[in-house]
């Protein structure tokens, strides 16, 4: 009788253990269908204004859309989502190129800069300015453009060279002497130059 008794013991302990279990799982459906009837009250009004606003717009496109076009637009959107990933890779390509470009041309305006700063500490745009003013003023430009006209005039092959006679004759000249003492400006000049 013992064994009797002993074996209805784990009996009712096993059948409370279930009944426990089976109690649990309950609430939990409960608290779950309760979530569900929250959420369900939560996404009508917002299904709804949904509904609504799709209906507005669509009113307004009028009878120019129809539903075969967006089913047509979504299957060949489907067929083609290869491209559309091709696409998009060659996007992503390009945008790491224009990040590339964009690096690089840093980098260029960065030497560019460095290169402009030497030829100014080396006085190159100071000498220049000082030329343009030169040129600028009085004749400088006339003389320099008779000068170029002057070495650019060829006598000829058949000439024959002028005797030191003839060219002795020429520097007695006044616009050859005033020519020579320019040239030995020039010259002085040059020669005085650091360099």
């Amino acid at each position: 009788m013992d064994k009797d008794l002993a074996l209805l013991h784990t009996k009712v302990d096993l059948l409370t253990e279930q009944i426990s279990l089976l109690t649990e799982q309950a609430r939990d459906q409960q608290r779950r269908s309760q979530e569900l009837d929250e959420l369900k009250a939560d996404l009508i009004p917002i299904g709804n204004q949904l509904v609504s606003l799709t209906i507005h717009e669509l009113e307004e496109i009028g009878s120019e859309f129809e539903l075969e076009d967006l089913l047509y637009l979504l299957k060949r959107a489907l067929r083609n989502t290869h491209l559309i990933l091709s696409m998009m890779d060659r996007f992503e390509a390009m945008m790491g190129i224009a990040d590339e470009v964009e690096l690089l041309g840093k980098q260029v305006f960065s030497a560019a800069v460095e290169a402009l700063d030497r030829l100014e500490r080396m006085g190159l745009f100071a000498q220049t300015g000082d030329l343009l003013r030169t040129l600028g003023e009085g004749n400088a430009l006339d003389d320099l453009n008779r000068m170029l006209i002057a070495f650019q005039t060829d006598p000829g092959e058949d000439a024959p060279p002028p005797s030191l006679l003839a060219l002795l004759r020429e520097v007695n000249q006044p616009e050859a002497r005033r020519g020579l003492s320019r040239l030995l400006n020039v010259i002085n000049a040059l020669g005085s130059a650091p360099g």
